[in-house]
Order: structure tokens, then C-alpha cells, then sequence
């Protein structure tokens, strides 16, 4: 075909194909309107679209699956009619291979999961295609369906920078932190994922928002990360235990006090894990004289 990018082409809209008018190659075919269907004839009131939900990675079949008749529909039907079409339902079950059988199940608790995370759809969407590549590759065997999937939101977190804990994944899915921890490195080394490098700063806005604090309070917090970084303070530590020990000493210096049991819990961590990091910054910064004489200028306007 002369001029390989530089052809004229014209569609034929009956056969939903692209075809070069130089040599009469089909350059695509089996192309699919999304669109709305504008020449179709419509009732007052009937929405101008095309019916059915959009497709979706996170729905095991991308949402293109036709079920045979639901149940209150089928019982509407004449006996004999509905005896029919319950061996076909059963049928259509058997026939399902393993793989569509646990998308089915995966998707469904990815979708329970992410809404008690509260994630957006991007980060929901990219869980399901690393899921997709996990079953694929029969990954999943001698594992938990429930592990597998916190691990795979959690990449997709990380791969977002969307700040989210092992501690938060292990509370929505009911598996242990450590089971997720090991799945989840099983599965970037398996399937070569790069992933971010959390920092404890993608934590800050979330806790502060929480906890209630000011943008003063958070500003300072982030002011003391940066700080500890340059004196490498936060290498080696949890990223979200400095982040809670940050925002700890920032509230302190702004008289907006807060108990380590609050900010523990805020930050699924320990109250030693805060005493510990909030020692180490307080030490390693000297913040306790500037803390101090915080305190005192706050009780001198009073």
C-alpha cells in the first residue's frame, strides 16, 4: 500500500470498516459505535442513548456478558417456560471456565474493598488489570483470593501515590498485615511492577484533614519532614509513623493539642511508634526549646 501514514481512506459505516481508497486494503474493521444513537426513533421522554451500562475492567466479563433471565423474570413465565430457563441459567454456570468463576468472586470483593477505602475509580481499574495479569499467569495458587486482592489495591495505591497503610488494608479485608505485605511483594517481583517510593509527606494532608488540624499546623509539619530528611531522619522508618510524629510536634508548636492515642489511631500505628519517632525528631532537630517557647508566647497572650 503506497505511503503507509500517508493514505486516503474512506469508511463504510454499514460494514464498520476503514478502507484504503488507493488499493482497497481494510486498514480496520469490526470497529464498534460508542456513541449516542441519533437516528433512532424515541418517545417523550426516553433518554437519547444506548442501553446498558459502560464496559468495565473491574466486572469480570468487562460487563458484555448476557445473563439468561434473572429470577423474578423468570418465574413470570409459564411453568414449563421457567423449567426451561433455569436449565439454561444452570448450564450457562457450568460452562464458565475457573478463571471467569474467581473474576467473578475477585471483582466483587475488590469492589468491597476499594468503597471502604474510599478509592477513586483510577486506582480501582488499575487493581483489576494487575489482578487480570495475577489469574493469567496462575499466580494465585496457595493463596487467599482475599490477600491477593488487598495486595493489588495496595500496588495501585502506591503506583498512584495514594497514600494507604498495610494496616488500613488488613482492616478491609480481614487478612493480616504481613500475609498482604508478602503478596504484595510476590507480585511486583512476578509481574516486574514499579512502584513509587512512599514518603511520609503523601500522608500529612490526609491525617491532618482528620485530625482537624490547621493549614498552619500542616505547613509546619511539612516543614519538619523536610527537615528530617536532610539530616536522613526518615530513611529506615515507616513512612506514616513520621508523618503522625510530624503532625504531632507541628500541633504542639501551634497549641492545638492532641493526644498520641489520637494521632496512633489516625495513623493505624502503635502510641510507642509515635513516642519513639516524636523522641528522634525532637533530639535530632532540637525542636524542644522552639516548643517550649511556643508554649510560653501562646500563655503570655492569654
Amino acid at each position: 500500500m503506497p505511503g503507509m501514514w500517508k493514505y486516503s481512506s474512506y469508511l463504510c459505516p454499514h460494514l464498520g470498516e476503514i478502507i484504503c481508497n488507493d488499493c482497497g486494503l481494510v486498514v480496520e474493521e469490526k470497529m464498534v459505535d460508542t456513541g449516542i444513537d441519533l437516528q433512532g426513533k424515541f418517545d417523550k421522554g426516553e433518554k437519547k442513548g444506548r442501553g446498558g451500562a459502560p464496559t468495565s475492567i473491574q466486572k469480570f466479563d468487562k460487563g458484555l456478558t448476557t445473563n439468561v433471565g434473572e429470577i423474578s423474570d423468570i418465574y413470570r413465565l409459564e411453568p414449563k417456560q421457567t423449567r426451561k430457563f433455569l436449565r439454561l441459567k444452570k448450564w450457562q454456570e457450568r460452562v464458565s471456565t475457573s478463571i471467569e468463576r474467581n473474576l467473578r468472586l475477585a471483582m466483587a470483593e475488590l469492589r468491597v474493598i476499594a468503597s471502604y477505602l474510599n478509592l477513586p475509580n483510577v486506582v480501582r481499574d488499575e487493581a483489576a488489570r494487575i489482578y487480570n495479569y495475577v489469574v493469567q499467569r496462575g499466580l494465585v495458587r496457595g493463596r487467599s483470593m482475599e490477600s491477593v486482592i488487598a495486595a493489588c489495591l495496595y500496588a495501585a495505591c502506591r503506583s498512584y501515590n495514594i497514600p494507604r497503610t498495610l494496616d488500613e488494608m488488613a482492616t478491609a479485608s480481614d487478612v493480616e498485615r504481613k500475609e498482604i505485605g508478602r503478596t504484595y511483594r510476590f507480585i511486583i517481583r512476578k509481574l516486574g511492577i514499579k512502584v513509587n517510593q512512599s514518603s511520609p509527606k503523601d500522608y500529612i494532608s490526609r491525617f491532618s484533614s482528620v485530625l482537624k488540624l490547621s493549614p498552619k499546623t500542616q505547613n509546619d509539619a511539612l516543614k519538619v519532614l523536610k527537615k528530617a530528611e536532610e539530616v536522613e531522619l526518615t530513611s529506615g522508618r515507616g513512612p506514616a509513623g513520621i508523618a503522625a510524629a510530624a503532625l504531632y510536634v507541628a500541633a504542639l508548636m501551634n497549641d492545638e493539642k492532641k493526644t498520641q492515642r489520637e494521632v496512633a489511631d489516625i495513623a493505624g500505628i502503635t502510641e510507642v511508634t509515635i513516642r519513639n519517632r516524636y523522641k528522634e525528631l525532637i533530639e535530632k532537630l532540637e525542636l524542644e526549646e522552639k516548643i517550649k517557647q511556643k508554649e510560653n508566647e501562646i500563655k503570655s497572650k492569654k
